[in-house]
């Protein structure tokens, strides 16, 4: 009888048994990304986002945990763009989206459609994130934000012509001031394209000439209706306008990034006109006040000036001026005629002096001497011109005989009486031996007048 413990723990299994299937990794990966595709096509995940980085593709990748577990994600670029807050690590969300195997390393993943936060809204989010950017970067200290004008003459108003903030502004104005200017840039206020026109309409204002002041106008609204003034692009655009700028959005309680931004937050677009510029009948009566204040405060001051001229007219030290003033005016006097008389006597002397100068000059009898230096010149030239003639004709007559022997001497007279150089083909040796040269050698045959270009046919000793 077989012993139990005698019999091997596992039944040997053939090297190839009939009906078994073997899955290459590959082919099993696919199959479990397609089944859970088809089970998990769209599910919503709650969880901690961790190691989000956002890739040069535009392409988040991120990690989805709890206490327990943890499930990659990525979000294409295109669901980023979409997304109305950033994604950064720690924030708890609910991603939506499906379930996909990343073949390469057989990881299960989710890819994302939408994120939104867990517990506070998106929107909430996003404009709690780009408030602290933009205060961070400065854009909200009161150092950097202009002072409205006095008297504006032409404002800029953007907003919606169909809304009833563009008609409060317009009320109060006219009550205010009825021949302000005013000059309206429309633009939609909510919507996915509200942001971009609000940018252009402030930007065709700033272009407008003459605009004192512009006003960012809209009614009250919820944060969705408000969006469009919590986006990043319109709050750029007002921190950098160079004409100051009033945000009048929602009612008394609410804010938006554009308040935060513009150099005046005015509650309502009402509260806003009536910021822009006093009311005329306010403003006339304060000049009236000024004006009267101004010649009160003139009159004070011609009342003050005179009691400073009358006590120093009693005072001690002013009784006796007159006199003193005419003392001083009797020494003047006297000291300029004693200076009268110096000056005259000393131009007296110049004058005696000058004239004994003259006589002195007349004896010398300077045009004399003049014409005895001009025939010494006269001499001294002449003989100079014969001089230089002498030494002319004798350089002259050297030249002549240095080129008479230097011609007897010349290559080129012996060419001229009919002889002639014969050289090799490159001119660089004097052929004077018929040995030098071999037949059908090429020669060059230098001559008085001309070369030749010969071929040796024969040659003689």
């Amino acid at each position: 009888m077989t012993n139990l413990f005698d019999l091997p723990a596992e039944r040997p299994t053939p090297s190839t048994k009939k009906g078994r299937h073997v899955w290459a990794v590959s082919e099993l990966t696919i199959e479990i990304r397609n089944l859970l595709e088809s089970k998990f096509q769209e599910i919503w995940v709650g969880g901690e986002i961790s190691n989000a980085r956002v890739w040069k593709t535009g392409h988040l990748y991120f990690t989805l945990k709890d206490k327990n577990s943890q499930l990659r994600a990525v979000m294409f670029r295109s669901a980023v763009r979409a997304q109305s807050f950033k994604v950064n690590d720690g924030q708890q969300v609910i991603a939506r989206g499906r379930i996909s195997v990343y073949e390469p390393k057989g990881e299960y993943q989710i890819i994302c459609e939408h994120i939104e936060p867990h517990g506070v809204g998106a929107l909430q989010l996003a404009f709690e994130q780009l408030k602290k950017l933009l205060e961070n970067e400065g854009l909200f200290d009161h150092k950097r934000k202009k002072s409205l004008p006095l008297l504006p003459r032409k404002i800029g108003i953007v907003t919606s012509t169909d809304g009833a903030a563009l008609k409060d502004i317009t009320n109060v104005l006219r009550r205010r001031h009825p021949n302000l200017h005013l000059v309206v840039s429309p633009t939609r206020v909510q919507g996915e394209q509200a942001a971009d026109e609000i940018v252009q309409a402030i930007t065709k204002l700033e272009t407008t000439k003459d605009i004192d002041v512009i006003i960012l106008a809209r009614g009250g609204g919820s944060i969705e209706d408000l969006q469009a003034f919590n986006t990043e692009t319109v709050a750029r655009t007002i921190a950098n306008c160079e004409i100051p700028t009033i945000s009048a959005v929602g009612h008394e309680t609410d804010y938006t990034i554009s308040d935060f931004v513009a150099d005046l937050r005015a509650p309502t677009p009402s509260a806003a006109a009536e910021l822009v510029i006093k009311q005329k009948t306010e403003i006339i009566t304060k000049i009236s006040h000024l004006i009267v204040r101004m010649a009160s405060d003139v009159r004070q001051n011609i009342q003050y000036k005179r009691s400073n001229v009358h006590h120093l007219e009693t005072a001690a030290g002013f009784i006796g001026l007159p006199s003193r003033v005419a003392m001083r005016g009797r020494q003047i006097s006297e000291t300029t005629h004693q200076l009268k008389h110096l000056l005259n006597n000393q131009l007296i002397r110049r004058e005696r002096r000058l004239h004994e100068l003259t006589i002195h000059l007349e004896t010398l009898d300077i045009g004399r001497q003049l014409s005895h230096l001009r025939n010494r010149l006269l001499n001294a030239n002449s003989q100079l011109i014969n001089k230089v003639k002498n030494i002319y004709h004798k350089r002259e007559q050297r030249l002549h005989d240095a080129s008479g022997r230097l011609d007897t001497l010349s290559p080129l007279a012996v060419l001229a009486r009919g002889y002639s150089v014969c050289w090799n083909s490159k001119q660089s040796l004097i052929i004077s031996n018929s040995n030098d040269v071999v037949i059908g050698q090429d020669i060059h045959v230098k001559l008085h007048h001309g070369t030749l270009d010969c071929k040796v046919k024969r040659a003689t000793k």
